[in-house]
Order: C-alpha cells, then structure tokens, then sequence
C-alpha cells in the first residue's frame, strides 16, 4: 500500500470543487428569476454554467466512498473505522444544519419554516450507512450499490401520499420535496438531496477504491475502459429515453437546444442517466491526472485535500462580500440566494459578473485553504479529522 495520498484523487476533487464554486457564486451574484435548464427562457451559455456543475455532487459522493475504502487500509481495524465513520457521518449531518444552513442564508431561519438537507447531510447519512457495509466484503457491498443506482426508479411510479404515514420516508429516500413538522404543515425539512441513489454511488465508490490500489498500468487500463463504457451505457440509455430518464429528453427547435434536451438529465433525485454522464467523465479525468496536472494540478490538490473546509469558507467568505457588492451597487442590502426571490427592481443577472468573481474568488481562497492545509498536515488535533 503507497504511504503517501493518490494525487489523481485529490486533483479530481479539487476540480470539481471549483466547479461546484462557479454554482454557488451564480446564487450569490447572478441569479436568474427562471431556473437556468428550462430550454424556454434559458441562453446555452446559462444553460451549460449549470449543466457543468452538475458533476460536483456524483463525484464527491463517489470518492468520498472510495476516500473511505482507502482509509479503511490505512486503518485496517475495521471497529475503530465504523466508530468513525459514525461520528463524522453524524458531525456531518449537525453541520449541514448548524453551520451550511445559516451560511447560505444568514439567518436563524428554522425559527421561522424549518431547514433544508442538502449533500453535505447526505454524505454523514451515506457514511453512518457505511460504517455497517464496511463489515461486508467488497464484492457484496458493490453489488448492493449497483442495485441501488440502477434499481431506484421503480419507485418512480409512486408519490409520497401513497407511502400514506410514511409519505416523509418516501421523500427522504426518493424525491425532493417538504417533510411538515408541525401541524399546520409550515415547519418543516427542504429535502433537497433524497438518500437515494447517493448512498449507492458511496457504496460503489468504496467497492472502486481497491482499483486505485492496483499498479498504475493496470488501473490506467481499468479507468480508460470504465469510463469510455460508462458514456456509452448513457447513450444507450438516454437515447431510448424510458427506464433510467426521469427527465425525458424531445426534438427542439434547433440542434443545439435539442442537444441541451439530451444533456439535461434529472439530479434530483440522481437518475440514471445522470450518474452515467456523470461519474463516466470522472473515470477518464483520474485516467488524465494520473500522473498529475502540472502547475495546475498542484493549484487544485489543495482544494481536494481539504474539502471541507473548502467548501465552508467558499459559502462564507463570498456571500459576505455579495451583500457588501449590492450595497455599492445597488445602494440596498440585498442577499439574492436568502431573499427568496424578491429581486430589487435595479437587478440584473450577468454572467459576464459571475465569470470575472469565479476565478478572483478562486485565487484568494487559495491561501486560507493552503494556511488551513499546512496546518492539518503538522498538527494532530483529534478534531481536524472532522473538518
């Protein structure tokens, strides 16, 4: 077993943490009054600086699975592992609520309707799961989360009032959609991320983690053939557009928008489609990074190094600056993510706006989360493992 990290693993996540950045600064700083994949108001530009974000949740819940496996060999004792995969899946879980919630909302806002459940929530429930499939073989634990991803879509057919009592099951496990709390139905949970089939993609992505334990040509070989079989199985799927389509693709009115039609596979809840377009690219960039990136590649390790943490301070330190932005601009505190929609009548949405901020962003928190990366690397506080 190498003694140091697999530096394609860290590259890919600290790709598509940037990426998943270029989503969230859209929220903050261009915000459109329409959803940016409805083919009847959106621009392709719109259209593909959403869809390209749509590879952030899939491959982070696939190598947090396969982070998982490779630090169960580094591990081995598989009790100490369980212990803790439970207590960070259940920190991890607290934080979405405690810490994302307020973050991307500045308020103490389930005072008033409640909270929202979004990827991180759904990571600390995958790896509470985990921390019982980690006891099965790989083989068994794999075959299980192919299950899951293929098979999820025979609860299509069914709604949440039909699980009658246990309609919120049926939504925390199936659909995004609003879990009541209270009686007048006006408190409640924003089930943004359903469990499955992510819970299958960490499974999966624990079962491939042994892959990247296997000599570089061999893996190499692996990767190229997986992902390239992965996008035709997509092809397949999406071109006969039933089973595995919860988002049916149509002819548009040129062939570019019939093209973003095809692309335009449904994440929530993850269909299959979705995940076989998604997690099939991600195979051939670790088949690209595999002996690194250059300059670039070291740019993005520090990023994958410390999600987390990342992912904190790039929620933060942004919407901070959004309000202090529209204050100089627009001469009222304006919060476009928080506000619910209510747009000051002197807003307008420009992408040329998001895509100056993306990479300025990008350069500055840099540093913090290079600062933040050397220290956890010489320091061994119990608590940097949760963060």
């Amino acid at each position: 077993m190498p003694s140091s990290r697999i530096q394609s693993l860290d590259i890919l996540r600290g790709l598509v943490m940037i990426l998943m950045a270029l989503d969230h600064l859209r929220d903050m700083y261009s915000l459109y009054p329409y959803s940016p994949i409805d083919l009847s108001q959106t621009s392709p530009l719109l259209f593909f600086t959403r869809w390209i974000t749509h590879y952030c949740a899939p491959i982070f819940v696939f190598l947090s699975g396969t982070s998982i496996f490779l630090y169960h060999q580094k591990l081995t004792d598989k009790r100490t592992l369980s212990k803790f995969l439970l207590t960070r899946g259940l920190w991890l879980m607290v934080a979405e609520v405690l810490l994302v919630n307020p973050i991307w909302m500045f308020t103490y806002f389930w005072n008033t309707w409640g909270f929202f459940l979004q990827v991180i929530w759904v990571i600390g429930l995958g790896m509470m799961l985990m921390s019982g499939f980690i006891w099965l073989s790989e083989r068994v634990t794999f075959i299980f989360g192919l299950l899951i991803i293929m098979g999820h879509h025979w609860l299509d057919g069914t709604q949440a009032t039909d699980w009658g009592s246990l309609g919120w099951l049926y939504t925390t496990l199936h659909v995004q959609g609003w879990i009541p709390l209270n009686a007048q139905g006006n408190f409640g949970i924003a089930m943004v991320y359903p469990v499955l089939p992510w819970v299958g993609v960490m499974m999966v992505g624990y079962a491939f983690g042994r892959i990247m334990l296997w000599p570089s040509a061999p893996r190499k070989r692996f990767l190229l053939l997986a992902g390239t079989t992965t996008l035709l199985l997509f092809l397949l799927v999406r071109g006969l557009n039933g089973y595995g389509n919860t988002s049916p693709w149509t002819n548009q009115e040129s062939g570019l928008y019939t093209l973003m039609s095809f692309l335009n596979v449904e994440k929530y809840p993850p269909s299959l489609s979705f995940l076989l377009l998604t997690l099939g690219p991600a195979f051939l960039l670790l088949f690209a990074f595999e002996h690194g990136a250059g300059g670039v590649g070291k740019y993005l390790r520090i990023f994958g190094r410390v999600p987390f943490f990342f992912y904190l301070l790039h929620l933060l330190i942004p919407h901070l600056f959004s309000l202090v932005y529209f204050r100089l601009m627009l001469g009222e505190w304006t919060d476009l993510f928080g506000g619910g929609g209510n747009f000051p009548e002197t807003y307008r949405p420009s992408l040329l706006r998001l895509y100056f901020l993306w990479p300025t962003f990008m350069v500055l928190l840099y540093f913090p989360t290079h600062w933040y990366y050397r220290y956890k690397s010489s320091h061994d506080h119990w608590w940097l493992k949760y963060l």
